[in-house]
């Protein structure tokens, strides 16, 4: 198998397991020169051909993650419920504004 075939399957299994959409939490992110801060969360725009995960991060900031080189997971589901609550809570509280 060639190393391009080796790529493409490893682009294909992370765009099974990170749709777009998903919620990802970082933990560290190896780039010396402008990482995303540990602890930030973001959600999947799309896994591109080489498997980079390309996020839209909740501070504003549209770095990718390398998954063989940064460390993040993806949020739990008691947290996908934390955060659908707060923002809920939040839209209420605009409304009655």
């Amino acid at each position: 198998m060639s190393s391009f075939e080796n790529m493409s399957r490893y682009a294909e299994r992370m765009q099974k397991q990170y749709p777009e959409g998903t919620r990802l939490l970082l933990n560290s992110m190896n780039d010396p020169y402008a990482p995303v801060p540990p602890g930030t969360r973001g959600t999947v725009n799309f896994v591109d051909d080489a498997g980079q995960i390309h996020m839209k991060w909740d501070n504003g900031r549209t770095l990718a993650i390398v998954p063989s080189e940064d460390d993040f997971r993806k949020l739990t589901d008691e947290e996908l419920a934390e955060e659908s609550e707060i923002e809920e809570e939040s839209e209420n509280f605009e409304q009655t504004m």
